[in-house]
């Protein structure tokens, strides 16, 4: 490319950040520059998908530059349909979450320049990693994305906030650790066969006995699987969103998480497509087991945070699912998944978070008839609610419909055992709006204060997009479904033909 589109878009948060830490000390001029940062990334971005992307193009908007010569590592971006998908999920949701975070800065240990400091660090090392096509280069990014996280965590969320972020850090440097060692695996299998590199072009092309491949896969898995979060390395995800700002707990979600599933796509079957499919059957159980785990602990939450948490580990579920039945609807319908879960509950996150910012509990049983006195948040919040439980007209139920369906071409009882999932998210989520914004108002509940402007502006392109893409998905499966195809041509699968019955002199 004669122009490095990735490489500016990923770079201008990147130099907000420290303008932002240089900058004097005053939310005045902090806010205000984040957003105008986020939005000219985001328009960089989308004049780029617009007017330079191909969806059947494959790799584009490529940069290939010489890093350290001697481990064979390149400073190398690129993306197809997936990793463009995210990198637009991620330019999306910054400014949002920045407008929607105006004072959620302005009580932590830290200045308010901070706060809005590591968000916009966060956002341009997500889009780094997502655009990373040096399997280094993404190492390096992967274990760097912990550090605005663990900040924004730590030094901005609410009580047990250290303990949190401890342990989120804590469990993501053990997934990093299994990872680096695969890292230097993948460094000497290239070695052995005539030189060293870490680009993903030459590693799917390597020759690896299938132990080597095994072994390395594994380590790429745990680790992406700690990230995603899976059952059972997923405890760190209702402590750190129980505990983080509600902006936070969208870039730890809606954004760093799926690095996880990402990672699952690109560099699992990318690099590993034997240890793919050998690993798939005990995969997909695990899959299925976070589906159901996850819904039936967030049924019994009191805490609205944590529940919005467990509900994320059903639906990531559902995500890792698509993926490894190794079928077109199942991987489009896992990356449409990706993008349809960031915007759904990162609705569903910021809209509680003003709640209970309102009323300063988080408890579902301190609530009762808010839409009395706030129509307009109870409507947010049903609408949010809505998409998270997908239903029909909403962008989730398309992604969610799209992997089960590719899931009942490879294994029916995954697929039955998963629809389960959809019956309790029809419990956890209605039963929550019913109990908070339904009924009469508890006499120990002052008058909820309706949403403000800057808030209704934060929450309404969220609820656009769920709706729009609940009608017409086929813009990004557009841009998806390619690149999936192209996924599922190195993994080495052939998807059987869909069974189609066909009445006696119907054809010609």
């Amino acid at each position: 490319m004669s122009f490095p589109w990735l490489s500016v878009i990923a770079a201008l948060p990147l130099i907000g950040a420290v303008a932002l830490a240089l900058a004097p000390r005053s939310r005045r001029i902090a806010a205000p520059l984040a957003l105008a940062v986020s939005v000219l990334a985001l328009a960089l971005g989308l004049v780029a998908a617009l007017t330079q992307f191909d969806p059947g193009g494959g790799f584009q908007l490529t940069e290939q530059h010489v890093w350290i010569a001697s481990l064979g590592a390149y400073y190398a971006m690129g993306v197809d349909g997936i990793g463009l998908t995210l990198v637009l999920l991620t330019l999306v949701l910054t400014p949002i979450v920045i407008l929607a975070s105006w004072h959620d800065g302005d009580e932590g240990r830290w200045s308010t320049n901070a706060f809005f400091a590591w968000i916009l660090a966060l956002e341009g090392l997500a889009v780094g990693v997502f655009a990373a096509t040096d399997v280094f280069l993404f190492y390096v990014l992967f274990e760097a994305t912990l550090v605005p996280i663990y900040f924004l965590i730590g030094g901005f969320g609410g009580a047990r906030r250290n303990y949190a972020a401890v342990k989120f850090l804590l469990f993501s440097l053990l997934g990093g650790l299994l990872m680096l060692a695969s890292v230097v695996g993948l460094y000497v299998v290239a070695a052995d066969n005539g030189g060293p590199t870490y680009l993903l072009s030459e590693l799917s092309q390597l020759p690896m006995d299938e132990t080597t491949g095994r072994w390395l896969f594994l380590g790429f898995f745990i680790a992406f699987a700690v990230k995603a979060p899976m059952f059972p390395v997923h405890t760190w995800l209702p402590d750190a969103a129980q505990a983080a700002t509600p902006g936070t707990s969208v870039l730890l979600v809606s954004i760093l998480d799926k690095i996880g599933t990402f990672g699952m796509i690109r560099f699992c079957l990318g690099l590993f497509p034997e240890a793919s499919q050998w690993a798939s059957p005990v995969i997909i159980v695990l899959a299925v087991v976070s589906v159901l785990y996850g819904a039936l602990l967030a049924i019994g939450q009191d805490d609205m945070r944590r529940l919005i948490a467990y509900t994320s580990v059903s639906h990531f579920g559902f995500i890792v699912l698509g993926i490894f039945v190794f079928t077109s609807q199942g991987g489009s319908g896992s990356t449409l998944y990706m993008f349809n879960h960031g915007m759904s509950t990162a609705a569903l996150f910021l809209v509680t978070g003003m709640l209970i910012h309102r009323h300063g509990s988080a408890r579902i049983s301190d609530y009762g008839g808010v839409q009395r006195s706030a129509p307009v948040l109870a409507g947010f919040f049903l609408v949010a609610g809505l998409s998270s439980l997908s239903l029909p007209g909403l962008s989730p139920f398309v992604s969610e419909f799209l992997v089960l369906a590719g899931t009942f071409r490879r294994s029916e009882v995954a697929a039955v055992a998963a629809v389960l999932g959809i019956v309790l998210a029809a419990l956890y989520i209605l039963l929550m709006y019913k109990r908070t914004m339904n009924g009469p108002v508890r006499d120990s509940l002052p008058a909820t204060r309706d949403l403000g402007t800057r808030e209704r502006l934060a929450l309404a392109p969220l609820i656009a997009v769920i709706v729009v893409l609940g009608f017409f998905p086929q813009v990004l499966l557009d841009v998806i479904d390619p690149a999936v195809g192209a996924t599922l041509d190195v993994v080495g699968v052939e998807q059987p033909a869909p069974d189609v019955m066909v009445s006696e002199g119907s054809l010609p």
